[in-house]
């Protein structure tokens, strides 16, 4: 009997368990949903996936459907014409995937099939990790020594790339990656195929990793293992980041404490996709309020500089480097994103969902849990987020992270000239208000 693999965010041969267990009683079948929500992406991000796909299904023989509808319809459809009477998927824990994976059961269920749900996007499923009394941890380094606590297994055996029953598609792979080229193109496009991204991990591992603790934060240093693109897609599952860290360590323990810095790294975007289960809210919602209502800025004065930041012409090198680097790239460095963040919400006093929005746009590596709670971390709203007093310098944070300028000026060849903008606030002058506004925030309400 056929089983169905529902390709979600696990498109990738390798430690997947969904898929392993589709193909447990031999050949499956295989079919991806370009849901209406696919088709609201930005051009950049829908011509990854279309890439990304395109490789699946060159590794399997061409054999994966790929089809423009809900995930409902589409999976029920596949698994009528496959005769499937069990669709195996990952398990999701976000609030569209839930909702999507709910309806996706229901129609299943109302034609006498079964969906097995096996796996999750990450090493601890969300929800799993909790205190003593049941709560959920608000504090992420509690949360990092639960989540070791806890543990996670090693990574699957590779799926068998010939075990597939062919699946017809409706959609041109081809046509939808020009198309999103011709939309919103990237100057630098990333590598698309699983092999590739295996193969960088690999590199990463044997090389940056030694500095991995002391050079991580610098934007002009190859030091970061650049995983965030396949994990979004689901190209590389966090476990086989964990035991390849974890190998290396073991291989030589000079690398012990770099290893350790990138699980915590790992933990974080568990932590957060951990705090979005439990608050699904927190995707347009600040988990707490740290400012009073009437500061930030609005009108045409607040879109002008909305659009000044946008375009990468603040007049601050590390934030414009920043902005133009993900326009031409779909990527921004870690440490840069938390600059450009902090420079939005309180140099400009615009709300940090403004900006969450955009990086949704236009980052390649978007993902819910980690965009929505990462402006929250840098607004103050979030769990364990950075204090809204603390204030990134964006001059301090050049000096210290790219002392030589060598990542300003790759991404500003107007920096130096007469082209280059003024500055459009005054750093100083900005922060004093923001400060005053937290104040303010924390004063108690007048008695009614």
């Amino acid at each position: 009997m056929t089983s169905l693999w529902w390709i979600r965010r696990d498109a990738r041969l390798n430690d997947n368990p969904a898929l392993l267990e589709a193909q447990g009683d031999g050949p499956a079948a295989a079919v991806f949903a370009w849901s209406p929500a696919v088709r609201l992406w930005s051009g950049r991000r829908r011509a990854h996936l279309a890439r990304v796909l395109w490789s699946l299904s060159e590794d399997t023989g061409r054999s994966v459907g790929v089809r423009h509808g809900d995930p409902a319809d589409v999976v029920l459809e596949a698994a009528r014409e496959v005769g499937a009477t069990v669709v195996c998927a990952q398990h999701e824990y976000s609030p569209s995937g839930l909702r999507e994976q709910r309806a996706v059961e229901e129609a299943l269920t109302h034609d006498g099939r079964h969906l097995r749900l096996v796996g999750s996007p990450y090493a601890v499923a969300p929800g799993r990790v909790l205190k003593a009394d049941g709560t959920e941890y608000q504090v992420f380094t509690p949360f990092r020594r639960a989540w070791r606590d806890h543990g996670w297994r090693r990574p699957a055996a590779p799926a068998d790339p010939r075990g597939f029953v062919p699946v017809s598609s409706d959609i041109d792979l081809d046509h939808d990656a020009a198309l999103g080229d011709i939309q919103d193109p990237l100057g630098y496009p990333p590598p698309f195929t699983e092999t590739a991204w295996l193969e960088r991990l690999s590199d990463f591992v044997a090389g940056p990793l030694a500095q991995y603790t002391s050079e991580r934060d610098l934007p002009n240093v190859d030091a970061t293992s650049r995983m965030s693109i396949p994990l979004a897609y689901g190209q590389v599952h966090p476990r086989t980041l964990l035991a390849a860290a974890e190998d290396a360590a073991t291989a030589n323990p000079d690398l012990s404490a770099s290893a350790a810095t990138f699980t915590s790294e790992v933990a974080w975007r568990e932590f957060h996709a951990n705090v979005l289960f439990h608050h699904p809210d927190a995707l347009r919602t600040s988990l707490r309020q740290v400012i009073p209502d009437d500061a930030w800025a609005t009108g045409k004065e607040a879109d002008d500089a909305f659009d000044a930041w946008r375009d990468g012409r603040t007049g601050f090198p590390l934030v414009d480097a920043g902005m133009r680097e993900m326009a031409a790239t779909g990527m921004m460095h870690n440490r840069v994103r938390m600059v450009v963040a902090s420079f939005l919400i309180k140099d400009l006093h615009v709300p940090w969902q403004r900006g969450a929005d955009h990086f949704r746009r236009g980052l390649l590596d978007y993902d819910d849990a980690q965009n929505q709670l990462n402006w929250q971390w840098v607004a103050g709203t979030g769990r364990d987020a950075a204090p809204y007093f603390r204030v990134f310098n964006p001059d301090g944070q050049g000096d210290k992270f790219d002392p030589l300028g060598a990542y300003v000026r790759r991404w500003l060849p107007d920096l130096d000239t007469p082209a280059y903008p003024e500055r459009i606030v005054d750093h100083q002058q900005e922060r004093q208000i923001a400060l005053a506004d937290f104040t303010r925030g924390k004063r108690p309400s007048p008695q009614s």
